[in-house]
């Protein structure tokens, strides 16, 4: 048959070009634009069907207007009494009334017991938005008019103005810092002027087409977007769309030394290469859409937004990055020498060959010793405490609002600006009260009356009423959760009380339990959709299994390691609940990618030369591009750290460093010594391990059988 004109063969490519060029241009807009369409609303933060939610949904009955409250602290310039300035603090808090944004009227400046501070709740609209820092400046210029004090602004919404500059500017300077980390490294990698710019331009091009999705999504109200949602889209989609672009362009060089001709040399990598970033790609999709199970709100809404990301990294890797390659050919490794690749026999020289060749020869050490470090790592995963990241540890700097709670705790009960609440029936108030005050750790309790505020003539709607209970203890301490819990235990056992208690410790009880919950159910499903993936990808069962449980045993050695860093290096005495979650989704998915790759590309040469010459050819021709793919992901995932959120610093960390663990001991050494060690019996009860792989030195089959 007579070949295809030349310009006929690259009619293709260069119509792909196009297109990705027409999406780059018209949606890579929406990358910056996200920010319109979220929220970072802290109620996406409550287990949807918990007690505290139930409370916060009944607290609105008793409100005229839901409010945002704003906790006024004045303190002596020089410490001392600031007794004689109470006149004037409560005067301050009066002229806000009918101000813009102030719900009704200000509570009256209260003195500590000590004398030496001035406490007042100013009641903001809910719904400000942009507009809340004005209306905090107007809160603080109010406050500032009592003469010789200290101003500071504490509870919900300092908290949130605080949390909303936290994500200011999360377009650009995340995306910034993720790219520029990418592009060194792939200059580092391939010595090239064109290639890194071309896989960022494709990682650029699959946020662009993602956050155009997402943002018609969340728009009409499909999914949901919040700052920290907005966040790891980004580092994911970057991270991933690199990670493919590694592996095809890898293959591509490879089979580019051995056909000659680029067009035959991108069907052939192609071939080789869908197969394990479609499986990898589906892997980390469906276990972040396993999300959906949870009964939080925000680890549901990052589920389908993180797999539409996942999709559109991996559409861009197959499409768009091949077109270029076959249009650029050599010239995209302009100016690195192109020297073949082999992977011919282990040992000689570079990195991989000398790890295959230790591989082969002690394969029972190199498994026993990676498997002994990786135990020790995970003996101190149950040492990660869970328990919620205290108000004071929300930021990693000295928040405003942060330094405000600190001064207001060691004036007022712990509880004091931020009760619990407890909405109870209205004809058994008196017993309710009388068993909420003899509660070990009350400090104290009263009836909300009209306008919201407690004392007076307790205010009836539905014929329920509502308490407000200030705790002893700070409201973000084990004291304050154990403290609900007594008061739950108390008041449930309380006949016809029909007692319900929230608020935000009760939230944060609620929410570490729901954790747990979330994670018993989770975690066996993200594990099912991987082993039953790898099964299909790599027809066994015995190689997904242990593939599966590796992934999870690096999981908890990072645990482990991340425990000992929290707590000892970078001083945190908490993990916020949802970490561990989030850990384990991104690592174990994102760690079975690795695997993917090297095991396909194991298999494939088992077929033709063995299941012993499989494993070391698989571990020679994968270890520099995995390598780099896991560096590249790390990378990109500490770039969250820029943002001065413990939460997020907590899962940079997590994932940063477990996926370089991963990819130096599991897939490098832990993986392949065990399937060396196992021989054919790896691969039962498929071909492989039946004995049927093509002996040495026969023709190789087909591109598409070995696939």
């Amino acid at each position: 048959m007579p070949r295809t004109p030349r310009r006929a063969r690259l009619l293709a490519p260069l119509l792909l070009l196009v297109v990705w060029l027409g999406v780059g241009g018209t949606l890579g807009p929406y990358a910056g634009r996200l920010g319109e369409v979220a929220t970072n609303d802290q109620a996406a933060f409550l287990p949807r069907s918990a007690e505290s939610t139930e409370v916060a949904g009944a607290q609105r009955d008793f409100r005229q207007d839901e409010t945002l409250p704003a906790i006024v602290l004045w303190t002596a310039e020089g410490g001392g009494p600031v007794r004689d300035r109470q006149a004037a603090a409560t005067r301050a808090l009066a002229s806000l009334s009918g101000a813009p944004g102030v719900v009704g009227r200000a509570s009256p400046a209260l003195l500590s017991r000590d004398g030496a501070a001035l406490e007042g709740v100013v009641q903001l609209r809910p719904d400000l938005g942009d507009r809340l820092p004005d209306a905090l400046d107007r809160v603080r210029a109010a406050a500032q008019r009592v003469p010789g004090a200290t101003v500071r602004l504490a509870g919900p919404a300092a908290s949130q103005e605080d949390l909303a500059d936290a994500f200011a500017g999360i377009d650009g300077l995340l995306l910034a810092v993720a790219l520029a980390t990418v592009l060194v490294i792939l200059l580092l990698v391939y010595r090239s002027v064109l290639l890194p710019f071309v896989i960022i331009l494709g990682a650029v091009f699959a946020l662009g087409l993602a956050s155009a999705i997402v943002y018609v999504l969340a728009d009409h109200g499909l999914v949901r977007v919040d700052g920290q949602v907005q966040g790891i889209l980004s580092i994911l989609v970057i991270g991933a769309a690199t990670d493919y672009a590694l592996l095809i362009t890898a293959r591509f060089r490879e089979e580019l030394g051995g056909h000659g001709d680029r067009f035959a040399a991108a069907r052939a990598a192609l071939r080789r290469s869908w197969a394990a970033v479609v499986a990898s790609a589906a892997t980390v999709a469906l276990g972040l859409l396993a999300l959906l199970l949870s009964d939080l709100t925000n680890n549901r809404a990052l589920g389908p937004v993180a797999a539409v990301g996942i999709v559109c990294a991996a559409v861009s890797a197959l499409t768009f990055l091949p077109a270029v390659l076959v249009l650029l050919g050599r010239a995209a490794y302009w100016p690195a020498a192109q020297r073949p690749t082999t992977t011919d026999k282990p040992g000689g020289h570079g990195v991989w060959p000398r790890v295959a060749a230790l591989v082969d020869r002690a394969p029972r050490k190199v498994w026993a010793v990676s498997l002994a470090g990786l135990l020790l790592c995970a003996a101190f995963a149950p040492t990660l405490a869970s328990k919620g990241v205290a108000l004071d540890e929300t930021f990693v700097d000295d928040a405003p609002s942060v330094a405000a709670q600190r001064t207001l705790t060691r004036h007022f009960p712990g509880g004091s600006g931020n009760p619990t609440v407890v909405i109870a029936a209205a004809d058994r108030l008196d017993r309710v009260l009388a068993t909420v005050r003899a509660t070990d750790g009350v400090a104290s309790a009263a009836a909300v009356g009209e306008g919201g505020r407690p004392g007076g003539a307790p205010l009836v709607v539905g014929g329920r009423a509502r308490i407000d209970v200030t705790l002893d203890a700070a409201a973000d301490s084990d004291a304050a959760e154990n403290g609900v819990a007594r008061l739950r235990t108390a008041l449930h056992a309380l006949p016809g009380a029909d007692a319900r208690v929230g608020g935000y410790t009760a939230q944060r009880y609620d929410t570490e339990r729901t954790a747990v919950h979330d994670r018993a159910v989770i975690v066996p499903v993200v594990l099912a959709i991987i082993f039953v993936i790898l099964t299909v990808l790599l027809r066994s069962l015995l190689t997904p299994a242990l593939l599966v449980a590796s992934v999870g045993l690096n999981f908890l050695a990072t645990l482990g390691v991340s425990s000992l860093a929290f707590r000892h290096v970078l001083g945190f005495t908490g993990t916020d609940p949802s970490v561990p979650l989030y850990g384990f989704v991104f690592l174990v998915a994102l760690g079975v990618d690795y695997n993917i790759f090297l095991m396909s590309r194991v298999r494939e040469e088992s077929l033709r030369h063995g299941v012993r010459a499989g494993v070391l050819r698989g571990l020679v021709g994968t270890g520099g591009v995995i390598t780099s793919a896991g560096v590249v992901l790390a990378a990109t995932f500490a770039a969250l750290a820029v943002i001065p959120l413990t939460f997020l610093v907590q899962i940079a960390f997590i994932v940063a460093f477990g996926v370089l663990l991963d990819t130096l001991v599991v897939r490098s050494l832990l993986v392949p010594a065990l399937v060396r060690d196992l021989g054919e019996a790896a691969w039962w009860p498929g071909r492989l391990g039946a004995g049927r792989a093509t002996a040495p030195g026969a023709p190789e089959r087909s591109a598409s059988r070995v696939a």
